[in-house]
């Protein structure tokens, strides 16, 4: 159900915008072309079965994790509420 001037299903059409961003930034993130015999950060040899599932990849599995705990800040905010236009 929209409201004002939104037509009917405009709320739903912004979530499927945010997931279709959110995937295709992951795809865009992912690595392509030829990998990586050793890690780039630590130096050790990245496994065989790794670089076969991964191509493209520069990480071992232990980079990679670290690599994935650290916080990012997309800054979609496609709700545009008051506060968000704020900051």
């Amino acid at each position: 159900m929209a409201t004002g001037w939104a037509r009917d299903g405009a709320v739903q059409d912004q979530i499927d915008d945010t997931i279709v961003d959110g995937v295709s930034r992951a795809r865009a993130r992912l690595p392509t072309g030829e990998g990586e015999t050793h890690c780039v950060e630590c130096g050790d040899e990245i496994p065989q079965p790794r670089r076969h599932a991964l191509p493209g990849v520069r990480t071992c599995i232990s980079c990679q994790s670290a690599r994935d705990r650290r916080p990012v800040n997309i800054g979609f905010n496609r709700r545009g509420s008051k506060d968000s236009q704020l900051k």
